[in-house]
């Protein structure tokens, strides 16, 4: 199925970089540097035509990237020089530091030997919850409830509602449905009894931790790793704002001495849960300046500026994924053309 969103960003990559818009433009709106943004790295996804594939991109595109980006001259460092980096103003030339959400365990498994390679550094960003098991990577669950269902009943404000789920193109709208279900109709509190509610009246057991993760052993040897930085990405993998103030401050504060606890190690970098403009805002940066964090990163796209020394806790990232896995794409993205077209004129990304 294609994406007609994506289809629009692409054409737009496109004609920037064939009419060499993008290298002229560089030097002028490229900025300072740029935070990557990963989830999964494999060559061998469990679901290679899932609806989330676009959450995956394969190791030797990741070892592609590396090498043209410092082919052009960036520096690979970690998040606390990067950070160093944007204070200075740029003044040691361009630099990018890799990142990854969730802790999936292919991040240990076909990443790091990347990483290693190039001698690139990557914090990776945990949510004990989802670690844990006490809550689930939810956009997984409802693939696999909606593909192993030829229709389903979802309870909401206005009753019981019957989802078509006979078709393949019927399951995808049937995914969107419940997507939306989850993180726009169940109150964010609980989403997960709900999802389990679904999944058990569809024969599906949830709550035994996805293989997916690391577990804490892997998450231990991964922080004892000279490349690797661990950072929180709250408790339960929380959508921020729609929390209340003490519920939002106890996911974005608490991460920092339940890592401490089981990793030996207090995270010194956040990362919002999804990112964007619906899960966090002002607030919610306030709330991770407070906790103590020296960094916190959404998911908003742009480069980074020297004007975001003075938003260290809303920095934009450059999405490394599925659907935009080539070089050339990266390459625009990182001339900083795109930055403003994705933010409404904005050059500054930051909420």
């Amino acid at each position: 199925m294609i994406d007609g969103g994506e289809a629009i960003r692409k054409l737009a990559l496109n004609v920037a970089r064939y009419t060499g818009l993008a290298p002229l433009a560089k030097p002028f709106v490229g900025g300072i540097g740029a935070i990557l943004m990963l989830h999964r790295v494999t060559a061998t996804p469990e679901k290679p035509n899932s609806v989330n594939r676009h959450l995956n991109i394969a190791p030797a595109f990741l070892d592609k990237l590396i090498a043209d980006m410092k082919g052009r001259g960036y520096a690979f460092v970690s998040l606390d020089e990067a950070i160093e980096r944007v204070e200075a103003g740029g003044k040691h030339g361009q630099f990018a530091t890799i990142t990854a959400d969730d802790a999936y365990r292919d991040n240990m498994t076909e990443a790091l030997p990347v990483l290693e390679k190039h001698g690139a550094p990557i914090t990776i960003y945990v949510a004990p919850g989802l670690i844990d098991g006490a809550v689930d990577l939810w956009w997984d669950v409802v693939e696999d409830i909606v593909d192993t269902s030829s229709h389903l009943t979802l309870k909401t404000a206005k009753g019981s509602t019957v989802v078509d789920c006979s078709t393949p193109g019927r399951k995808v709208q049937a995914i969107a449905r419940l997507n939306a279900w989850l993180t726009l109709e169940v109150p964010e509190e609980e989403q997960g009894a709900a999802l389990r509610e679904l999944a058990r009246s569809n024969g599906i057991e949830l709550g035994r931790g996805p293989g997916t993760l690391m577990n804490w052993d892997e998450i231990r040897a991964m922080a004892a790793h000279p490349l690797v930085t661990i950072g929180a990405h709250t408790v339960n993998h929380r959508n921020l704002k729609r929390l209340s103030e003490a519920d939002a401050r106890h996911e974005i504060g608490e991460v920092r001495s339940i890592l401490k606890q089981r990793i030996g190690l207090e995270p010194r970098h956040f990362a919002y849960p999804y990112g964007y403009a619906s899960a966090v805002g002002c607030r919610e940066v306030g709330f991770a300046r407070d906790a103590g964090y020296v960094s916190a990163v959404t998911t908003r796209h742009g480069v980074l500026r020297a004007e975001h020394a003075g938003f260290l806790h809303a920095l934009p990232r450059i999405s490394v994924n599925g659907r935009y896995q080539s070089v050339a794409h990266i390459r625009t993205m990182l001339s900083g053309v795109t930055t403003p077209l994705a933010n409404a004129g904005k050059m500054v990304v930051t909420i």
